[in-house]
């Protein structure tokens, strides 16, 4: 019989731990939080002291009757679910369940799941956390106080089943203004000139205006860069200043959370949800052959960048062996942790130097393997020499002005071997970032202009946020904890605030809605700072030096003022009808309105319901509001003969009739192609899941169950003849076909033909 027993919160990371251990031990798994808040109700008495009333999860009382049962039976009982908060307050609720059965319960700490790692953990228990267990249970009740109090509201005022959140309000607001910006963005001229240049030694060079009587260059309008331009086609130009330079470019540290979710995004197009799922995957245990589940990373949820001495130790041994004694630094390279960052953790580092991605490729799947290839190299590329390169700069002068010719060679690649961090927004061609090498000329000597362009360009609005970029600013300015972003991006999404188009983030007219009223109502909430303050003081009560009752009681004091009063005030946005000053096209005697409902804003007669006319609505772009002509199809409706007419909705475009309201009849868009499963005479349409993500598929559902996440063309695959290829598109933007019977696939031909 078992001495111990040992919990975890996953069976994943169950099996793996249950190698390590012999048969002294025995390992369950709770399956995440065993107890919650209510879901009917809000479970928090502000009036008794903040306190919270736990529930068994549904589904979870089996398995704590289970750990029960099993923890009577024992000497001791660890409890080791993940080692934060979240992690903690599993355990903290187990414990209550259990000491009655056996009181001689102990904590432990898994930062990776190692034999090592278990072991020295195991060895070495701890006493519950009280005080990260109560930051824990501060924040959750926080989020409840507000998700819970306001989404009623919005209920009332807007639609049903919409939500705000103390952090993901915030969230959106940040889409939200950076759309103002966009928006509110005037273009301004200004104009670029490029010369070509050939020296006394060959090859050509190419140099930008930098400079007009010392200042640095603007030129802002047509005339101004012709008068340039006439100038430096009659003027001599002198090579007055040659600059050269050894730079140096430093690796970056190992990831932590925040940091792997943006460069999974930029680099792997990982949403930060798939990243945190593979990560954990990664963490908890991979099948190894006949060596069974190995933890192929430490604990991804950190903020630290701290590396152990004998994580650095084997690192640095293996850089030197692999890469030689050139590319290892004379002594480890520091960072440091950002401040306000915890330092339990590691950084997000592979847990043995010995399985190199090379070596575990054929054990994991293909996205496994990317993110695992991505937390080596940078690991890996943390502790080596910078980067050398010798940098060259021309300054050619002709009268007042200075073009400027940049260029560099590498000369010793250092961490680049290995890893090179991606960026935000980069303008750079694959050609500007190549190494340019510079003629060997000398200063003072006359260069010859072979040719001049000057160009005309724009100022551009800021760009929209991709995940990458939204998850780098709430790191920036404190709002939510690395364990939260994930989490934060596909709640905003899933609730429809924020939609993703071409990989940005944009917000949904229901999010623009939403973030106006809560910053009219709860101005407080909606603010960047008080968040952040937030966030500090759940820190503080971690590290015992604030009370959780006392954060909740300074929240909500003048949380439940702004409640009440926005009970009474805030717009009733069902309710509002804003005048178009457009004559209705159907009664002609009353004036359009704009209206919200279900599916969003639209245009209704303003003597609704003697006049049931309806449309949708497009602004021109002086804000001037345009009716949107109802597009009829061929189609006839099938119970009344009225002409369908193709609609927008929620979920996107539908069929309707046009004897609505008095005929309701709906149906999907078909996209022109036959469904092509044997014996099937349907024809695909667009459907949309749950969340609102498009698919595709038969509209004889559910005899014929064909679907499709990219959208079918009717072009028969030229190997097996399946009836139709989907689109897939390229980093590029340029399209391919691909069959999804047999994986062929070939270049896609605009405006290819259907069959016939």
């Amino acid at each position: 019989m078992a001495k111990s027993l040992v919990i975890v919160e996953s069976p994943a990371k169950a099996r793996t731990i249950s190698k390590y251990l012999g048969k002294d031990f025995s390992i369950m798994a709770s399956i995440g939080h065993v107890k919650d808040l209510p879901k009917s109700s809000l479970g928090v008495n502000p009036e008794e002291s903040f306190t919270p009333e736990y529930q068994v999860i549904r589904g979870k009382g089996k398995i704590l009757r289970e750990i029960r049962k099993a923890a009577e039976k024992v000497d001791t009982v660890y409890l080791a679910p993940d080692p934060d908060r979240e992690g903690e307050a599993i355990a903290w609720h187990i414990a209550e369940e259990i000491k009655k059965k056996n009181s001689n319960i102990l904590r432990v700490l898994f930062h990776e799941i190692t034999k090592k790692s278990v072991k020295d953990a195991l060895a070495h228990p701890l006493e519950l956390d009280q005080h990260k267990f109560e930051s824990q249970q501060a924040r959750r009740i926080l989020d409840r106080l507000v998700g819970y109090q306001i989404s009623p509201l919005l209920w009332e005022k807007v639609q049903r089943g919409l939500s705000a959140g103390r952090v993901q309000s915030v969230a959106v607001k940040l889409v939200v203004d950076k759309e103002k910006d966009i928006r509110a963005f005037e273009p301004e001229e200004y104009w670029t000139l490029e010369a070509e240049y050939l020296g006394s030694q060959k090859p050509s060079f190419t140099a930008k205006l930098n400079k007009i009587d010392g200042k640095k260059a603007r030129v802002q309008n047509g005339e101004e860069a012709n008068i340039i331009v006439n100038t430096l086609n009659n003027g001599e130009h002198l090579l007055s200043n040659i600059t050269r330079k050894e730079r140096r470019r430093h690796p970056v540290p190992p990831f932590i959370t925040s940091k792997l979710q943006q460069e999974a995004s930029r680099r792997l197009r990982f949403s930060p949800k798939r990243t945190m799922m593979l990560a954990q995957q990664l963490y908890e245990g991979i099948e190894i052959g006949e060596e069974g589940p190995v933890g192929l990373i430490t604990y991804m949820r950190t903020d630290s960048i701290r590396i152990s001495d004998t994580a650095m130790e084997e690192l640095r041994d293996h850089i030197g062996k692999v890469y030689g004694e050139s590319f290892l630094p004379s002594k480890p390279n520091m960072y440091k942790n950002k401040k306000g960052s915890q330092d339990a953790h590691e950084a997000i580092r592979p847990t043995s130097i010995e399985y190199t991605p090379e070596k575990m490729k054929q054990y994991l799947d293909k996205d496994q393997f990317k993110l695992y290839q991505l937390i080596w190299n940078r690991f890996v590329a943390a502790q080596m020499v910078s980067a050398l390169f010798d940098a060259t700069s021309f300054d050619v002068t002709c009268d007042k002005y200075l073009m400027r010719a940049t260029g560099q060679v590498m000369r010793f690649p250092g961490f680049l071997k290995v890893y090179e961090e991606q960026k935000d927004d980069t303008t750079s061609s694959k050609k500007d970032r190549k190494d340019t090498l510079l003629p060997d000329l000398t200063e003072g000597e006359i260069v010859k202009m072979l040719e001049l362009e000057h160009k005309q360009n724009f100022t551009q609005p800021p760009a929209r946020f991709t995940e990458a970029m939204l998850v780098k600013e709430l790191e920036e300015k404190g709002i939510g904890r690395p364990s939260t972003y994930a989490s934060i991006l596909s709640t905003i999404q899933d609730k429809n605030y924020v939609q993703k188009t071409d990989g940005r983030l944009k917000p949904s007219e229901l999010g623009e809605i939403v973030t106006q009223l809560l910053l009219e109502n709860f101005p407080h909430i909606m603010n960047a700072e008080f968040t952040a303050g937030m966030e500090e003081q759940l820190d503080e009560v971690e590290e015992g030096k604030t009370g959780w009752m006392k954060l909740l009681e300074t929240f909500y004091g003048p949380f439940s003022e702004s409640l009440e009063n926005a009970k009474e005030n805030m717009r009733n946005i069902k309710r509002e009808e804003i005048p178009t000053g457009i004559s209705c096209p159907k009664c002609k005697d009353n004036e359009l309105v704009i209206k919200w409902g279900r599916n969003g804003s639209f245009l209704g007669c303003g003597a609704y319901p003697d006049c049931n006319f309806t449309s949708e609505y497009v602004r021109d772009d002086k804000g001037e509001v345009k009716v949107v002509e109802e597009q009829v199809t061929d189609e006839k409706c099938e119970k009344c003969g009225g002409d369908m007419v193709i609609k927008k909705g929620r979920f996107g475009k539908f069929l309707a009739c046009s004897n609505y309201p008095d005929c309701r009849n709906t149906k999907p868009v078909k996209i022109g192609v036959k469904c092509p499963e044997e014996g099937c005479e349907g024809d695909i349409i667009e459907k949309r899941t749950r969340k609102g993500k498009l698919f595709f598929g038969c509209d004889n559902y559910p005899k014929c169950r064909f679907a499709a996440w990219d959208k079918p063309v009717a072009v028969e695959c030229p190997i097996c003849s399946y009836g139709l290829m989907v689109e897939k598109s390229k980093g590029s933007g340029s399209q391919t076909l691909r069959c999804p019977s047999c994986g062929t696939t070939q270049e896609k031909i605009e405006d290819e033909p259907a069959n016939k």
